[in-house]
């Protein structure tokens, strides 16, 4: 994906050309060397630069990632763990991950899952010859590239011989794929619990689900270190291998040396699924949790088409080619399986007691797990110190109503969160600032006048937050509209301008300033121009006219700055039918070479790179719903279209490259931006929502009256539902999204600026 405001133009020397991807921790940009090779660079958010735990982490990141630089790595280019914004640059490796590999096409099977499962154990083989743990082997973690399987990603590993970190309180790595001992005593980990995720690993890419999935990571957990793995669906001559990987203590599993024998002595083919349907081609419903435990470093975004991985392995004398359907008739894979068992299977001890895990669980609940949504975001990939990313410290759940200037005017609250801080703007309210720990109030810049329906906060920077006033009726010499920056320390008022406000007629959009990066663009009391000021200082970077007899409106499409534009006379009579747009230069303000677009049309967000927009049908001058999706790029200037299947009212969102629909009755539909086909749709029992927002693990929709629905990422399933917290109206469309993610916490904006947070692993009770 393309650059972001604010994100920086090189690291360490290293041009960068686009982010592919971001988490908790840190985000991935695609860098070249001078001579023009690519790289990933990693680069430590700035928050942790300071925290002394971490930069230990990522220096032992750094060396491991040294130590183990090799054919089944990704070598490590350049690093500086002692920047003030810490980095590290590897080889780039293109191509899917495993976990987008079977979240596009399904399980593997036959010749390709034999490849991954060798190419695998070589990698743990040379990993483990340096002395190095990986920790958090996962489908994530694994990239399919043209050479064969590569193991990314040293982020929680450590090396043998090194002091292990004491982690009060967390339990690093992903519970579908952690070993017993991992989750028992995480500081003791070796080699062998490496083995233990392979085999959980194998059972993902042969069935689509892990050997231990469960509905929640703690009893997912639980699974792990108490009760057999579920292997019926992996093919049989496969099965005969991961059994031993899978045994509870890691003396009964073989070494990463000893497995890779054991792989080699199977045939290329391990067919498919002894389990009917198992082995069915397609997107997997029940894939196992790490699609919804991110990881604190980035999943590529965006990932290119790769060839599947091609491992030159001299094959050793195979057994017969056709496996029969189980384990137990006498057959060579039965031989097999039953020779293995014998060398590896180990005589299980007395259950583990439940006490054992518990302070496992009690790590994963108030551990960190980085999110997309986020991130994401994005994205969209799992760390856990803990499932579902990590609350605030001291998070407490809470309830609190923000009086500002007006309190006839109801629902119109929006906020973003940066770190423990929570900035929310809107109606009576310019901007606030509330700690999302508790939500204690610290500050509130107050608007007197009538806002205009839709109009909340502008944005905030790492020090600056915008926001919209609007002059009293009884202050007619006051500008009636204006764009205020407020400290964020503060809230001390920095400076203001009057604003145009256009927007609504133009994008469909109430939004008259956008931020991008450290900067702010407006649109001039006159709506004749735009303006850049820095968001801190208000000093006046560019100024640029509209085109000739058009009014335009500032468009934020992940990095890029554009303009969307119509004609006067469109505008006046409020029907935009021709759009243009305009790439608006970041740095100068230059407008490009003009893209006319079929509207109307209604900017969503960006995917693949390109600016989407949801093409509205009208009926007379009236929205009739959403009929279409228009594409468009601004670096090939090309822009394609794609009809929905039908017309669809109701109030538009996008998150992590999906668009949705949410009708007044509740009934949530997912379309893909690329294609404009319907990926599911589902009733819910949330009348009137916005949304979505992304976040530790789902995604949420909310309706004026507080009351949310959190759904599945992959599927839309429904995961909870909470009960109506404020009275408020359900018949508006075109909303924005209510519900703000703050690590594991959500917060959600209710009519009669209402606000509260709670834990998504503890939503209230519904009924």
């Amino acid at each position: 994906m393309s650059l972001r405001g604010g994100d920086p133009a090189e690291i360490g020397g290293y041009p960068l050309e686009a982010r592919l991807g971001s988490g908790g921790m840190g985000t991935v940009f695609l860098g070249r060397t001078p001579s023009g090779r690519p790289v990933a660079i990693k680069l430590i958010h700035q928050q942790f630069a300071g925290d002394d735990e971490f930069r230990i982490r990522f220096r032992q990141e750094v060396a491991a990632a040294r130590r183990v630089s090799g054919a089944f790595t990704a070598a490590v280019v350049d690093a500086a763990p002692e920047a003030e914004q810490p980095w590290m640059a590897t080889t780039y490796i293109e191509g899917h991950t495993l976990a987008q590999r079977i979240a596009a096409s399904g399980p593997l099977d036959g010749e390709e899952l034999w490849r991954l499962a060798i190419g695998l154990a070589e990698a743990l083989r040379d990993i483990h010859r340096v002395g190095v743990v990986h920790r958090d082997l996962k489908p994530s973690n694994v990239v399919l590239s043209p050479e064969g399987p590569r193991v990314i990603d040293f982020g929680i590993s450590r090396a043998v011989d090194q002091q292990t970190l004491t982690m009060t309180g967390r339990v690093i790595g992903t519970p579908p794929f952690m070993s017993p001992e991992q989750l028992r005593a995480p500081r003791g980990v070796g080699p062998r619990s490496d083995v233990f995720s392979l085999g959980t690993l194998l059972v993902y890419a042969a069935t689509g689900h892990g050997p231990f999935d469960a509905d929640s990571p703690y009893m997912t957990a639980y699974q792990v270190v108490h009760e057999e793995p579920s292997l019926s669906a992996v093919p049989v001559l496969l099965r005969a291998v991961v059994e031993p990987c899978l045994a509870k203590e890691p003396e009964g599993r073989p070494s990463a040396d000893e497995l890779l024998v054991l792989l080699r002595d199977l045939p290329a083919d391990l067919g498919g699924s002894d389990t009917h349907g198992a082995g069915a081609r397609g997107p997997v419903a029940g894939r196992t949790r790490d699609m919804i435990t991110q990881h604190h470093f980035a999943t590529p975004a965006t990932p290119a088409p790769t060839t599947p991985a091609t491992v030159s392995t001299a094959l050793s004398t195979a057994l017969p080619a056709t496996a029969p359907a189980g384990p137990d008739t006498g057959s060579a894979g039965a031989t097999v399986g039953r020779r293995l068992r014998r060398r590896w299977r180990p005589v299980l001890a007395a259950a583990v007691a439940v006490a054992a895990i518990g302070g496992g669980i009690t790590a994963l609940e108030t551990g960190v797990i980085g999110g997309k949504n986020g991130g994401h975001e994005d994205n969209k990939d799992n760390i856990v110190t803990a499932p579902m990313a990590a609350l605030p410290d001291g998070f407490e759940p809470w309830r609190e109503t923000v009086r500002g200037g007006r309190d006839d005017i109801p629902d119109e609250l929006r906020c973003v969160a940066r770190g423990d801080a929570l900035f929310c703007g809107g109606g009576g309210v310019v901007a606030t600032r509330i700690k999302v720990s508790d939500g204690s109030h610290v500050w509130t810049a107050k608007s007197p006048g009538v806002p205009v329906q839709g109009m909340h906060l502008v944005g905030a920077t790492d020090d600056t937050v915008l926001g919209y006033r609007f002059a009293a009726e009884d202050a007619p010499q006051d500008p009636p509209g204006e764009v205020v920056a407020v400290d964020a320390d503060s809230g001390r008022e920095l400076w203001s301008v009057q604003s145009g406000a256009q927007s609504t007629a133009v994008t469909g959009r109430t939004q008259d300033a956008v931020v991008v990066g450290s900067t702010v663009v407006t649109v001039d009391a006159s709506n004749s121009r735009f303006e850049a000021r820095d968001a801190h200082s208000g000093t006046v970077s560019w100024k640029t006219r509209f085109p000739e007899s058009r009014q335009c409106a500032p468009v934020a499409a992940g990095g890029r700055l554009l303009a969307m534009c119509a004609t006067r006379a469109e505008v006046d009579a409020l029907e935009v039918r021709h759009p243009t747009l305009y790439t608006l230069d970041r740095a100068s303000g230059a407008l490009g070479r003009p893209l006319a677009v079929d509207g109307p049309a209604v900017p969503m967000g960006v995917a693949d790179g390109s600016l989407v927009l949801l093409q509205v049908r009208m009926e007379g001058t009236a929205s009739a719903g959403y009929d279409g999706v228009a594409r468009v790029s601004p670096a090939s200037r090309k822009v394609t279209y794609s009809p929905l299947a039908k017309t669809y009212p109701g109030t538009p969102g996008m998150a992590d490259g999906t668009l949705y629909v949410s009708r007044q009755t509740g009934l949530v539909t997912a379309f893909d931006p690329a294609t404009g086909r319907e990926k599911w749709s589902r009733q819910t029992g949330v009348e009137g929502a916005s949304g979505p927002v992304a976040g530790a693990g789902a995604l949420y929709f909310s309706s004026a009256t507080g009351r949310v629905v959190a759904l599945s990422e992959s599927g839309g399933k429904p995961l909870w539902t909470t009960d109506p917290q404020a009275d408020g109206l359900t018949g508006d469309h075109g909303s924005s999204a209510r519900v703000t993610v703050a690590g594991r916490a959500v917060v959600v904006a209710a009519a009669e600026n209402t606000l509260f947070a709670f834990d998504t692993q503890r939503p209230p009770k519904s009924g």
